[in-house]
């Protein structure tokens, strides 16, 4: 393996994962915009193509197509990085996600991850966590009073609810002993479900706090008050439009993959089957190859239809209601949930 094949397989995996997550982040809104049209008894985009497939394609050129205004009054540079940091924290993220089973591809290369690293938990952590500096500077650098306060209350409610969201994954890193993403997808695959954090590995308060605290670090309904049109206009996006106001958009839809992603490799065993390891002596043909990507895309497609429906379902909480949950509740919960699988590993 030399030097310049390393990078070349790299540049081309980074090349396909990046269209591979454009991609789903447009038709995650398609999703979106068809499962709640369903809830609300309507049909959703059926004009364009069949069923309305191609209603993504089309909403990108119409994005490409806006006129592109700037406010006078903006500072130019940050009002312009925002967007790119926000929608680069949400691409970057998915680089160390492995979304197959390893060891396959040429020799010497993984076909299914772009990067393997023992800290990848960690990576994730740190880089969503600074996707609310793009939402920050949007607010500040838009010298709009309603931007500003979205802006604020995006920043709370990201430094609220990730304490809660990083405690709840300290049980399932007591239980791998591992911060590296493929550790602790191997530490579940023993049994299929019986073994999945979620349910036999005890975990599934974890999973409770981390479902609501992805809510609230995605800024989703019903925790959706960054935004919250009926008081704040658009909140950290209002001065924005065209392209720019697209790119917080598909920041937030590439979120909830990513968000999708962590749920499915750290409580839903990752890639692997829910009756455990039956690929056997097969697991080196092509088809036991592409079963494990079946399952990983399936979970986390799941994962996101129930981001849709409880957006469809639940009414906007009032942010004092927000900040309560968050420190009241879940950060008192996480915490003895922590204490609870200590307990639970030292006398085992």
């Amino acid at each position: 393996m030399t030097i310049l094949a390393f990078f070349l397989w790299s540049l081309a995996k980074v090349a396909v994962m990046t269209v591979v997550m454009l991609m789903g982040i447009a038709y995650t809104v398609l999703l979106e915009r068809k499962l709640v049209g369903r809830i609300q008894n309507r049909w959703g985009p059926t004009r364009v193509g069949p069923f309305g497939l191609l209603q993504p394609l089309v909403d990108g050129a119409k994005s490409f197509l806006k006129e592109d205004l700037i406010p006078t009054a903006v500072y130019r540079p940050l009002y312009l990085l925002a967007p790119i940091i926000a929608l680069g924290c949400a691409l970057i993220s998915i680089s160390v996600v492995p979304f197959g089973a390893p060891g396959m591809g040429p020799q010497g290369f993984d076909l299914f991850e772009i990067s393997n690293i023992n800290v990848g938990l960690l990576v994730i952590l740190g880089i969503t966590s600074m996707s609310v500096y793009g939402i920050a500077l949007a607010g500040w650098s838009s010298n709009n009073k309603y931007s500003l306060l979205g802006a604020l209350r995006s920043s709370a409610q990201m430094i609220s609810y990730e304490l809660a969201l990083g405690l709840s994954l300290v049980g399932v890193v007591l239980r791998a002993g591992s911060l590296n993403l493929r550790v602790i997808v191997e530490q579940q695959a023993t049994y299929g479900i019986a073994t999945w954090n979620i349910l036999g590995g005890g975990q599934f308060i974890a999973f409770f706090i981390y479902l609501m605290a992805a809510f609230a670090e995605t800024n989703r309904s019903p925790f959706d008050l960054p935004e919250a049109e009926s008081e704040l206009v658009g909140g950290y996006h209002t001065e924005y439009s065209s392209m720019k106001f697209a790119m917080f958009f598909m920041a937030e839809y590439g979120n909830m993959i990513n968000v999708g992603c962590v749920a499915t490799l750290l409580f839903l065993g990752g890639w692997t089957s829910p009756l455990g390891d039956l690929m056997g002596p097969f697991q080196s043909t092509w088809i036991n190859a592409l079963l494990p990507l079946v399952w990983f895309a399936g979970k986390v497609f799941a994962f996101l239809c129930l981001y849709v429906w409880v957006r469809g379902t639940l009414p906007r909480f009032r942010y004092d209601q927000l900040m309560n949950f968050g420190w009241k509740f879940l950060l008192p919960l996480a915490i003895l949930n922590v204490v609870g699988t200590s307990l639970w590993l030292a006398y085992r």
